[in-house]
This record gives structure tokens, sequence and C-alpha cells, in this order.
């Protein structure tokens, strides 16, 4: 891509190799056009939708086995967008959503190299409402907790685009803005489910995290 240094690698989720492409390294940053300034990222911020981070294998290895009949599904803070990979190759009804204004197009270009068909993609800044997205029966992300202002507006996004009957599914490598995002998702009206997640990753790598399954069916039930 223009002003970027990638990569490609194979990526097993359940025995199913995934190509994917994404940045070189951390320390990419071409802004030619301002988009980072108009997306109020910072240059340290800015290319850390470009990787796969430990978290969103966690998740893309869920959704592999996850039961995804009849439910309209959003991956929120997706980056590159493994997990969505994983449900779309299965034929999942899947949306991707992300604010970084290449994420889109690291996602087509990994559909490609997967020869996967296109894939509903939504621009979405969670402190905005967006009433054309719509809501869905199943909401998933990995890693989305690490600036302060983010739990409560996470919460507020995901309680404005869940159905009533929804499940929520988060993977947080234990970040310090987990206890918070949770409080807030009590205070609208979801009980959480929490179980540590498994301590090595499909390529052998050590994990430190949990999954964190919210739901108005799990705060009913534990009332």
């Amino acid at each position: 891509m223009p002003g970027y240094q990638v990569k490609h690698e194979a990526v097993n989720i359940g025995g199913t190799d995934y190509l994917i492409r994404s940045l070189l390294d951390l320390q990419q940053y071409s802004d030619p056009h301002g988009e980072a300034e108009q997306a109020g990222l910072s240059s340290t911020s800015w290319s850390l939708f470009g990787q796969i981070w430990p978290s969103a294998r966690v998740l893309a290895l869920a959704m592999d086995s996850f039961n995804l009949a009849g439910k309209r599904i959003l991956e929120i803070g997706a980056g590159l967008g493994l997990a969505s990979l994983v449900i779309h190759g299965r034929g999942g009804n899947i949306t991707v959503s992300d604010w970084h204004p290449l994420s889109q197009d690291f996602l087509n270009k990994n559909l490609l190299l997967n020869r996967l068909g296109p894939i509903k993609f939504e621009a979405s800044d969670w402190s905005e409402l967006n009433s054309e997205l719509g809501e869905f029966d199943l909401i998933i992300g990995s890693d989305l907790l690490y600036e302060r202002q983010q739990p409560g507006q996470l919460a507020a996004y995901i309680h404005r685009h869940a159905a009533p009957s929804a499940e929520i599914i988060i993977v947080d490598p234990d970040r310090g803005n987990r206890v918070d995002f949770c409080k807030h998702m009590h205070t609208l009206g979801y009980g959480l489910s929490m179980r540590n997640a498994d301590k090595f990753l499909e390529n052998g790598d050590r994990y430190k995290g949990r999954f964190l399954t919210f739901s108005e069916a799990l705060r009913i039930k534990k009332d």
C-alpha cells in the first residue's frame, strides 16, 4: 500500500490457514490526506489497527465453533477483522466496524487473499450516533479498552446496537479499564459471565486474558 510496508502471515484457526496482510511493524505512519487528524488518531496509535493482536486470535478461534445460525453479528473495533473473516468464511451474517481510515482497505485485501466475497463494513465512531447501523443479535470485539474514556463510550455504543436478546462477547487481555467497562454495562442492564481464556494461543504463545460475556438474560438470571 502507498506509504506503508506490509507483511503476510498465515494464521491457523481451527485447522484452517487464513492469509493476513498486516503492517510490517508499529512504526508505520503516513497521513498525506490528513485522515489521521480528522479521525483524532495520534501518530503513536495510528498503526495499532494493523497488527494481529493476541486477543484477536483468541476471539477468532472462539468464533470458529460458535453457533452463528440466524444471528446478525457485529464486530466492533475490528482492526484487520480476523474474527470476521472466520465468521464470513463459515457463512455468518457479519458486519465489520472500525473507525480507522485504513481498516476497510486492509480488510478488503485480506478478503481477496482468502478468496472470500465482499463483506459489510461500517466506519463507526463509538461516540457518534448511527441509526442506519441497526441492531445485532451478537456483538463481538477484542482488546478494546486501552483508553480511559473508552469504557463508557463502548458500553453506550453496544447498548445502542444490541437487540433485546443480544449476546455480547469481548475478549480482554486484563486491561485496567475492564472493571469500569463492566460497571457501565451493569448500569445499562446487562449481566456478566466471565471466564479465563486458554493460557496458550494456537501458535504456542502464552496468553493472559478472559472472555467477558454480557446479556440482559444473564442479569435476570442473577437477580
